[in-house]
C-alpha cells in the first residue's frame, strides 16, 4: 500500500490507502538479478469502488482500462519498464494518473448540422455530369 496520494487532472485526488502496490519478479533486462529482486509492481486500484471518482469518470475510466479491468472494477497496472522498484512504481503511478485524466475529460460538443453550399452543390453536380459524359464514350464504336 501506497501512502502517498494521487493527483489527477480537474480536481480529482486519490487516497493512498485506495492503491494496492505488491512487487513481482520482471522478466527482461536485469541478468541474474531479475531471478532474485523483485522490481516489477502490479498497482491496483479498485474503480467501481472508489469515493474519489464522480460516476462518469468511473464508467470512462472502466471503458479505457479495457482488458486490464477484472470483473470486480479493479484496474491492474503492471510496470517493469525498468530495472528498480522505484522507478516502476512511478511508472505504474504515472500510467494510472493518465487513464484517470483521459476518463475525466469533458465530453465533446454536440454536432451541429449544417447544410453544404449552394456552390459546392454545383460544383459536385457538374464532376458528376462530367464523369457520365466520359463513361458514355467508353460505349461501342459504330461505323456510322
Amino acid at each position: 500500500m501506497s501512502a502517498l496520494p494521487l493527483y489527477a487532472a480537474r480536481g480529482i485526488v486519490i487516497a493512498g490507502w485506495e492503491l494496492d502496490e505488491s512487487f513481482i519478479r520482471a522478466s527482461g533486462p536485469g541478468g541474474q538479478n531479475v531471478n532474485k529482486v523483485a522490481t516489477a509492481v502490479q498497482l491496483r486500484f479498485d474503480i467501481r469502488n472508489s469515493p474519489s471518482l464522480p460516476e462518469r469518470v468511473k464508467t470512462n475510466a472502466l471503458r479505457l482500462g479495457g482488458s486490464r479491468v477484472s470483473k470486480e472494477g479493479v484496474l491492474i497496472l503492471e510496470a517493469n519498464r525498468f530495472r528498480t522498484q522505484e522507478r516502476n512504481r512511478v511508472d505504474a503511478r504515472e500510467r494510472l494518473v493518465e487513464l484517470i485524466d483521459r476518463a475525466s475529460e469533458p465530453p465533446p460538443p454536440p454536432r451541429r448540422k449544417t447544410k453544404p453550399t449552394r456552390g459546392s452543390i454545383e460544383r459536385r453536380l457538374a464532376a458528376k455530369s462530367g464523369r457520365a459524359i466520359i463513361k458514355k464514350a467508353r460505349g461501342k464504336v459504330t461505323d456510322e
